[in-house]
């Protein structure tokens, strides 16, 4: 369980300029299940425009192929989309501060850099490349088949790389 989030520094989908937009998701799969499949909610941000939200739609479901299969399981693996939202997201990258709110649904405060020596990526896309492991001060999910609650527990931050 969990939440993945991207702010799209640059690009463009179809003719669509997408930079500056966040996109976040809220998830549970498990690999104990056969075929590990995903549940999961697809937060796109309320003030981006139809098309916008449109052309994020496609590239987080994969729909619109690209790299979606390299890099996004939810899409290639078993899985249960329960919802896409057009919320109000509030994205805060400040270094080993980050800050995530998805109104009503999402709040997401990270503590500190993890000092362990595990990796903790798994398979959050873009743990290939360098990154930084996090310590979350509080991971709170509330959205209907979706709803848990973590504190101290780890995350990472990197950029991210999407062709289609």
């Amino acid at each position: 369980m969990g939440v993945l989030s991207w702010l799209v520094e640059e690009g463009v989908a179809d003719g669509v300029e997408l930079g500056g937009l966040p996109v976040a998701l809220a998830l549970r799969y498990s690999d104990d299940e056969p075929g590990s499949p995903w549940t999961w909610v697809l937060y796109l941000d309320a003030r981006a425009s139809e098309e916008q939200r449109a052309a994020l739609e496609g590239i987080f479901t994969g729909d619109l192929g690209g790299d979606a299969e390299r890099h996004f399981p939810w899409s290639w693996k078993s899985n249960e989309l329960v919802a896409i939202r057009p919320v109000e997201i509030t994205v805060d990258h400040t270094r080993r501060r980050q800050r995530l709110r998805i109104k009503d649904h999402i709040s997401v405060r990270i503590r500190d850099r993890y000092d362990g020596d595990e990796a903790v990526t798994c398979v959050i896309p873009g743990h290939h490349r360098p990154g930084e492991e996090l310590i979350t001060d509080e991971l709170v999910v509330d959205d209907e088949k979706l709803s848990f609650e973590y504190r101290g527990v780890c995350g990472y931050a990197s950029t991210f790389d999407y062709a289609g």
